[in-house]
């Protein structure tokens, strides 16, 4: 069995970027992850295309914040929220290549 890995997607006004975060997500090799999208209290769009992705895969939770409170506070509650055996970051603006996280695991699992 694969471990849950959780990642964490901190995210604040980047509706238009976020897809492309999440899209590398789904692709990965490593299937058993969760993905915790937490919106620092953006004003645009973010919480529509989250929740897009919310009602075709349920590996995704969504966390929007009423007080924009920065990447940090962002990140700390992915973490408090977070389920998995490992915990990684993805900025919103940014992908994964599609091995990632099974690199990455294989890594940890590893050097243990």
């Amino acid at each position: 069995m694969q471990p849950l890995v959780s990642v964490i997607i901190p995210s604040y006004n980047r509706a238009h970027l976020l897809p492309r975060a999440i899209e590398s997500l789904l692709q990965q090799t490593h299937q058993n992850w969760e993905a915790l999208i937490v919106d620092d209290a953006s004003t645009d769009n973010t919480s529509e295309i989250v929740n897009k992705y919310i009602s075709t895969d349920a590996r995704i939770r969504f966390f929007p914040l009423t007080k924009n409170g920065g990447a940090c506070v962002a990140r700390n509650v992915g973490i408090d929220n977070a389920k998995g055996t490992f915990v990684t970051f993805l900025d919103s603006d940014d992908e994964y290549f599609p091995r990632k996280i099974e690199l990455q695991v294989k890594c940890l699992q590893e050097s243990t």
